[in-house]
């Protein structure tokens, strides 16, 4: 069966929610064409845009749209259209945005943060995460300069892979590689965390949804949960809730997809 029978028959999984974040549609990185495929086969009445959709920083520096993002574009109007509800909350690399709070491009509503109510009544703030950073908020310069060398990683990224399709070896991220490597990224990402979750808890929320370090996860550490979307330059990965409130975490490859599924908390809300 094509794709195009199997987009006209409606997707093989429907979701409650699904949440993306880290697109960085303009970057010469983004796995636009993935994501369509994703959308071929996944929908949800409920879409988060988690932030970073669009790189107004790579735009900035040099222009770059393919037809595959302008094509994603199209189809998250399509879906608004169709009567999905579409919530756009921007980042850091999206941040042009924020001046449009309370605003609808058709519509995709544009928010600041949102409380996401799940099936099962539990509360999460969702909320890029840039302004928890404090290389971000702090020295900008150094978080473009540290974007700068992200993307040189991916372009090495590409070349090593290369080779390695050539000898039938699997796909291997270097960056990624680097960043468990490195013992202060693993301590930076454990701060975001914990950083995050006390945000979550200052809200009232039972959780966080986030993106921004590009490391999809879920966890119940801080004593709330913490839910990271990942990103779709390298890992390719979007957080989804099922009708019955558990999330899972997808890695899309192409046509086929691997799933983290995990139960809500196992502890009460609190009264």
């Amino acid at each position: 069966m094509g794709r195009d029978a199997m987009s006209d028959q409606g997707p093989e999984r429907r979701f409650r929610t699904l949440f993306i974040s880290d697109v960085h549609l303009g970057a010469r990185g983004c796995q636009a064409a993935k994501l369509l495929d994703f959308f071929r086969v996944h929908d949800a009445d409920t879409i988060y845009l988690v932030g970073d959709i669009v790189d107004g920083w790579a735009l900035k520096s040099s222009w770059y749209w393919p037809q595959s993002h302008n094509d994603f574009v199209q189809k998250l109007l399509r879906k608004a259209r169709k009567g999905a509800r579409i919530i756009y909350v921007p980042g850091n690399h999206d941040e042009f945005l924020r001046n449009y709070y309370g605003t609808h491009f058709g519509g995709i509503e544009v928010v600041e943060s949102a409380v996401h109510e799940g099936a099962d009544g539990r509360r999460y703030l969702v909320i890029h995460g840039d302004m928890f950073d404090l290389v971000v908020q702090n020295a900008r310069w150094l978080a473009h300069l540290g974007d700068k060398a992200y993307d040189f990683a991916i372009k090495m990224n590409r070349l090593v892979n290369a080779f390695r399709r050539f000898f039938g070896v699997p796909y291997w991220s270097l960056s990624k590689w680097a960043k468990l490597k490195v013992k202060n990224a693993v301590n930076y990402i454990g701060a975001f965390e914990e950083t995050l979750a006390g945000e979550a808890k200052r809200h009232g929320a039972d959780g966080v949804i986030c993106g921004h370090i590009h490391t999809a996860a879920i966890r119940d550490d801080h004593g709330v949960r913490y839910m990271n979307c990942g990103d779709w330059v390298e890992s390719c990965t979007a957080l989804a809730e099922n009708e019955d409130g558990r999330f899972e975490i997808i890695t899309w490859t192409h046509e086929t997809s691997t799933r983290a599924l995990l139960a809500p908390p196992v502890a009460a809300r609190a009264a």
